[in-house]
């Protein structure tokens, strides 16, 4: 199952998501910033009966499919009281990250001012960092000579 939260820009990008088999989440108070749109999410998943969750943001190059293998073995196997497994790339932690039922809820208890970051730190005692090779894990795509440079790069995965 795959839910793509959207806010002004949903009637935009619905035919894209439902084409794709996708389902598709509004946020209603787009303004409030990503980390609601994280918190409107990651209630939908509770709503469908889900207990976990692969969260990535939109800005964010696919991992390749080693790297959703590691870290899902790394999730199925995780110690008691692990809650979340975070990729990481040369030091530097990334995306997708894979969230148990206890770290949804911790999110979904927030302030709306939070951000995600500092409730991963908060409860660091609670994640396993999952070293990968995959330099996707960490990059951002925010303009497009961002883009150019990834398309540019790009190898079949």
């Amino acid at each position: 199952m795959v839910l793509v939260v959207a806010g002004k820009n949903a009637t935009n990008i619905a035919p894209v998501v439902f084409a794709s088999g996708a389902d598709l989440v509004t946020n209603p108070a787009p303004q409030r910033g990503q980390f609601s749109s994280l918190q409107v999410g990651l209630q939908e998943v509770l709503n469908h009966g889900r207990d976990a969750a692969i969260v990535t943001p939109v800005d964010r190059p696919p991992a390749n499919a080693a790297t959703l293998r590691i870290l899902c073995d790394a999730f199925a196997s995780a110690a008691y009281g692990k809650w979340a497994i975070v990729p990481e790339y040369r030091g530097q932690h990334g995306h997708p990250i894979l969230l148990a039922r206890e770290m949804i809820e911790v999110f979904l208890k927030a302030p709306p001012a939070a951000n995600a970051r500092d409730i991963e730190h908060q409860n660091q005692q609670h994640v396993e960092y999952v070293a990968v090779d995959d330099p996707a894990v960490t990059l951002n795509v925010d303009t497009p000579e961002d883009y150019a440079a990834l398309s540019s790069s790009a190898s079949p995965r």
